[in-house]
């Protein structure tokens, strides 16, 4: 009887296979039906009481059985391994090709996109220097214009500051009765010159007055009432516009130091930018 391990059982491979597979199996079948018939004879000498070399070959036989049989079922293993791999392998292969074609239009995209993104960094770069040049001339004009309303408004401060003291010194020696005195000190000359300034505010007839009153001297001193009267005027109007003009002053320091500030902070926003720009690029170039 064959072994159950060599009985004929349904082959799941290729036609080719499966015959090559039933030719072993029938070589296994006969090889054990001849040793099992010569054990089987040695068997019945052995029992007559006679030896006989047979049983040497029926060992043989045995030992060739299990030898092929070994033999057999590697090579069986061994083939299902390789239609294993040609079935699946086959599959694989295919899909990683398919993968990679899946991917070559999305590769392809990315490289569009990340040219894109470079030309836009490169373009966004350019953009901030220039905004911060522009920031940075906008500070350097407002700190130049600064200085120059600074410096003027300095000079006419010092120059208010004067005349006002003047008009003021001129009161008190007038209301004194010192008129004449008072008309022999620089003091005296100040008033001389605000009187003949054609951009000083005042009337015609006072300034006629006052220029009469300066030149003649103690001959006006009985008007001189009129004229203290004329340089208190003259006080309050250049102490009022001096006012005038320092709050003018202040608003102005206030506007650009305002200015100053709003622009240092878009500086330094657009020195960020240049900086993540310049990265950004850097990033992109390499890859």
């Amino acid at each position: 009887r064959l072994s159950h391990s060599l009985r004929p059982t349904h082959c799941s491979q290729s036609p080719r296979a499966c015959l090559t597979m039933a030719l072993m199996v029938a070589k296994l079948g006969v090889l054990a039906l001849a040793a099992t018939q010569a054990w089987g004879a040695e068997q019945q000498v052995i029992a007559q009481g006679q030896m006989n070399p047979i049983r040497k070959v029926v060992s043989l036989l045995q030992s060739m059985q299990k030898k092929v049989t070994e033999e057999g079922e590697a090579e069986k293993e061994l083939y299902e391994k390789f239609m294993c791999y040609c079935t699946h392998g086959k599959s694989d292969l295919e899909k990683s090709v398919g993968d990679a074609e899946t991917k070559v239009p999305a590769v392809g995209s990315e490289i569009t996109a990340s040219e894109e993104s470079l030309e836009q960094s490169k373009a966004d770069l350019a953009g901030a220097q220039t905004d911060r040049s522009a920031a940075k001339e906008a500070m350097a004009q407002a700190a130049g214009i600064r200085e120059k309303e600074a410096a003027a408004f300095g000079a006419a401060k010092a120059e208010d500051d004067i005349n006002i003291a003047a008009i003021a010194k001129a009161v008190a020696a007038l209301e004194k009765g010192s008129a004449g005195s008072f008309l022999q000190t620089e003091t005296a000359q100040v008033i001389r010159n605000l009187a003949n300034n054609d951009k000083l505010d005042m009337t015609e007839s006072d300034r006629q007055d006052l220029v009469a009153f300066l030149s003649q001297g103690s001959g006006y001193a009985p008007q001189s009432g009129q004229i203290t009267g004329i340089l208190k005027e003259m006080g309050d109007t250049m102490a009022k516009d001096l006012a005038e003009d320092t709050a003018t002053e202040a608003a102005s320091i206030k506007t650009f130091e305002a200015l100053i500030a709003a622009k240092e902070k878009e500086v330094q926003a657009l020195t960020a930018t240049v900086e993540t720009k310049t990265t950004r690029i850097g990033e992109l170039g390499v890859a």
